[in-house]
């Protein structure tokens, strides 16, 4: 549905901020949750060699016993099913306001769960396709924060909630210095650099 005016625009806006500080706080700290946990277990018992999700696994349980590891199973699906519906929820908005496509939620689902499924069904590592997986979707982050940073300067399409001239400079800066990044991860991870 087409916001057609600033009291609806800013009520739409306050909703979605709520909404995005809600899905990605809760998705930031299970993802620092187990960060911290795995870097004070390992680390501290001198396990710096575990490199891939199953051995993460395996030392959990080696180390804490098979409910910490049933945990970090549980916070690692958790943590897949936060991104994937965030991610999931970002397209629609992105069909339904912009190019005025509605595709049914269960077909979204299983269109975005099919990659991951082809990639596990082919036995392929799953440590290797996350980290891959990270990579190529750094490669799209340019693609959402340049037009993002133009939309949003735009007063014909925020209204009273255009980006000021300072924080449009900034985004434009931080737009520039993450793309920038992102191509030099995707050089050094395909060799190039």
């Amino acid at each position: 549905m087409p916001v057609h005016n600033d009291a609806e625009r800013s009520r739409v806006l306050r909703f979605e901020r709520t909404d995005v500080i809600i899905a990605l706080g809760l998705a930031g700290l299970i993802n620092l949750s187990m960060l911290a946990v795995a870097a004070k277990l390992f680390h501290g018992t001198g396990l710096t060699g575990v490199d891939t999700i199953a051995g993460a696994h395996t030392e959990f349980g080696n180390l804490v016993g098979g409910g910490a590891a049933l945990a970090f199973a549980v916070a690692l699906l958790a943590s897949g099913a936060s991104s994937s519906s965030v991610g999931t929820y970002a397209g629609q908005v992105v069909m339904a306001g912009f190019i005025n496509v509605n595709i049914s939620v269960y077909v979204r689902r299983i269109v975005t769960m099919i990659p991951a499924l082809v990639v596990l069904a082919i036995g392929v590592s799953p440590t290797k396709a996350l980290v891959l997986s990270q990579v190529v979707l750094s490669f799209g982050i340019p693609f959402a924060l340049i037009p993002l940073v133009m939309l949003t300067s735009r007063r014909d399409v925020m209204g009273v909630h255009v980006n000021k001239r300072l924080t449009t400079s900034i985004a434009w800066v931080l737009a520039a210095l993450i793309t920038a990044l992102n191509v030099f991860l995707l050089a050094q991870t395909f060799g190039l650099a």
